[in-house]
């Protein structure tokens, strides 16, 4: 069986299926922040939907990472370092690429264990 959470015409943002939870892109919304303040609000999506399927981020199996521009990686990866858990780093993928929208500075997609 397949559960879908926040379902839209065009896409879910979350399914889970055999006790792994797949997530949409996450992108921040405000739009103003700089590399840091999108990556942080990014990430804290992720906790949110992660504990909406019973699991979090000492779970995630695999996380791909798009930044626009290569030049934020450096923020980005302060951000990430605070936020992931000591011995709990997952395996990882950051690449740059043209996002949906221009005033997105990253997107990142995450597959997780369930508890």
């Amino acid at each position: 069986m397949v559960q879908r959470f926040h379902v839209g015409r065009r896409l879910s943002e979350m399914a889970v299926h055999n006790g792994t939870v797949y997530l949409a892109g996450q992108v921040p919304e405000d739009l103003g922040k700089d590399i840091r303040g999108q990556t942080a609000e990014v990430l804290g999506m992720i906790d949110r939907l992660l504990a909406e399927a019973g699991t979090d981020k000492t779970r995630i199996l695999m996380a791909q990472i798009f930044l626009a521009d290569m030049a934020d990686f450096d923020g980005m990866n302060e951000v990430w370092d605070a936020w992931v858990p000591p011995g709990n780093a997952p395996p990882r993928a950051t690449v740059q690429a043209r996002l949906a929208n221009p005033g997105y500075r990253i997107e990142v997609v995450v597959t997780a264990a369930v508890g």
